[in-house]
Parts: structure tokens; C-alpha cells; sequence
């Protein structure tokens, strides 16, 4: 696609309210992208969180973690529940860029100068929405990363978890989920918002500032929020846990008590640095595509 005839849509130049359909099929296709890319980071990172109750499922770092797991249990094992990802990632992302556009245009956020309520509310709006539809495809696709996870399809754990313990346990982590990623999505989508048009003042067409800003916004996010994913964390895998106290686990409140308890403040740090590195390049690729694809089927 070419962009420098005269012709054409410039990249940036694009209407900000270019239409429903096209943010959310930009956002579909994002989403899709940045997550399958980011899967084995993402994977161990979910092992290095577990309270592991066998020694050799306890890691020292992301290099220990891929090393072992890879020699262990083969390649194949890090992609374990990507499919999952896959499923609910197209509509979750497509409804998050959706509504974030819708609510931006709403609340004026598409003005000139530095609107970052409006933005931030769009943002915390659409993380909302999303994550209603995408937190039972989280839950299963945990259950089935972890240390000896007995489920090898999506159908048999989503069907194996509700026959054992019901609807609740594929929303048991929601309001834990909204407390992480709305204040990640509101810093994330400020940082960004604010980042973009630091770099790129004329808002010419620049990949680069999308990879860059894209990338600072997660990272930041990701650490903020850190904490509350250990706790989610706790909370969706429970059910494959061989703990009784963490069985027994019914919400955020238990979940702090018992990582505190247990590991202390360091244990709302547990896999910090593969969740940066998880959502630095993967926010970067998430962005790069959705400018990139919200362009390419507007035109």
C-alpha cells in the first residue's frame, strides 16, 4: 500500500470517528497479532506467578523458565492455550477499540489540544466492555499454562471447569481484572495519546512513533498494575491448585492475604519482568497494527 500519492488517505491523516466497523475490525486484528506473537512470555509468566506447590515448577527468571520448560516439556508446551487467546482476543479487541473510539468522539476527546480526561475515559470505558467478553477465554487459557495443566483443548477445559465448579469460576477474577486493567488501560492509553503527539507534533505518517509510544505505554502500565495481576492470577488458576487455602480463595481480598502472607510484599512483584517484556513489544505491535489496519480498510 502505497501512501505517498496524492490520491490517498494519509496514515495519520484519517478521520478520528473513521466508523465503527473499521475501528473494531483494526482492533480484532490487533489483538489477535499482539497476543500470539507475546504467547510464550505471557505463558511463563503465568508459571512464575503460580504459588507452585512442586519444586519444579518454581523458576528463578524468564531464562530459567523458557530453558526448563522447553527441555521439559518441548516447545509445543509454551503455545499451550494460545488458542484460546485466538478466540476471545478478535471480538475482545474489536469491542475495546470500538467503544474507546465511540467514547473518545463522545467526550471529546478527537479536539485539538491535550484532552487526556476524555481519553483517559475512553480508555477505562472500553477496558470495561472488553474484558466481560475476554475473561472466561483468560481463565481457561491459565488453567490450561500452567505446570502439569491436564487440558489440551479449550472446549475440554472450558467444559471440565464448568461440569466442576460453575459459571463463577470463569468471572471469580472479573472485578479483580477491572481493578488491574482500568487503570492500565487509562495510563496506558494516556502515555500513549500523550507520547504520539510529543514525537510526532504534525501527525504525518510515522510507524515509529507508534512502535515507541506504544511500547513506553505498556510497559508502564504493565508494572503499575503488576500486583493485581499476581492476585487475578491466584485467583483464575485456583481451581487447578493442590493448595486448600488457595482453593478456598474467594476474592481479592483472600488473594492479597495469602500472597502477603506467604512471599510477602516481593510477592506482588512475581513475574514482573516477563510481564514488561510482554506488553512492551506486544503493545507496540498491538498499536502498529491497529493504526496500521485501521488505515489500510479505511482506504
Amino acid at each position: 500500500m502505497s501512501l505517498n500519492t496524492a490520491d490517498e488517505v494519509e496514515y495519520e491523516a484519517l478521520p478520528s470517528n473513521a466508523g465503527l466497523g473499521v475501528n473494531m475490525a483494526a482492533g480484532a486484528l490487533a489483538g489477535i497479532s499482539e497476543h500470539a506473537v507475546m504467547f510464550p512470555v505471557d505463558m511463563i509468566k503465568t508459571r512464575m506467578q503460580v504459588f507452585a506447590t512442586s519444586p519444579s515448577a518454581v523458576y528463578s527468571g524468564i531464562g530459567n523458565a523458557f530453558t526448563r520448560i522447553s527441555s521439559t516439556e518441548g516447545m509445543r508446551a509454551m503455545w499451550r492455550g494460545v488458542s484460546s487467546v485466538i478466540l476471545g482476543a478478535g471480538p475482545a479487541h474489536a469491542v475495546h477499540f470500538g467503544t474507546y473510539e465511540a467514547v473518545k468522539e463522545l467526550t471529546g476527546g478527537n479536539r485539538m489540544g491535550n484532552q487526556w480526561l476524555s481519553t483517559s475515559l475512553a480508555g477505562a470505558a472500553a477496558t470495561i466492555a472488553s474484558d466481560a467478553l475476554m475473561n472466561p477465554f483468560d481463565v481457561i487459557k491459565q488453567r490450561m499454562q500452567v505446570h502439569k495443566s491436564e487440558f489440551r483443548s479449550v472446549w475440554t477445559c472450558a467444559t471440565t471447569v464448568y461440569r466442576n465448579e460453575g459459571l463463577n469460576a470463569f468471572y471469580v477474577s472479573y472485578p479483580t481484572t477491572l481493578m488491574m486493567t482500568v487503570p492500565f488501560t487509562a495510563v496506558q492509553f494516556t502515555v500513549y495519546e500523550q507520547l504520539k503527539k510529543l514525537m510526532n507534533p504534525t501527525g504525518e505518517y510515522s510507524p515509529v512513533t507508534h512502535v515507541i509510544a506504544g511500547g513506553l505505554a505498556g510497559g508502564v502500565a504493565a508494572g503499575v498494575t503488576t500486583p493485581l495481576d499476581v492476585a487475578k492470577t491466584l485467583l483464575q488458576t485456583k481451581g487447578s491448585s493442590q493448595d486448600p487455602e488457595i482453593r478456598r480463595c474467594r476474592g481479592i481480598a483472600d488473594a492479597c492475604r495469602i500472597i502477603l502472607r506467604r512471599d510477602g510484599l516481593k510477592g506482588f512483584a512475581r513475574g514482573l519482568s516477563p510481564r514488561v517484556l510482554t506488553f512492551m513489544p506486544s503493545n507496540a505491535l498491538c498499536w502498529l497494527s491497529y493504526e496500521f489496519f485501521k488505515a489500510l480498510i479505511r482506504e
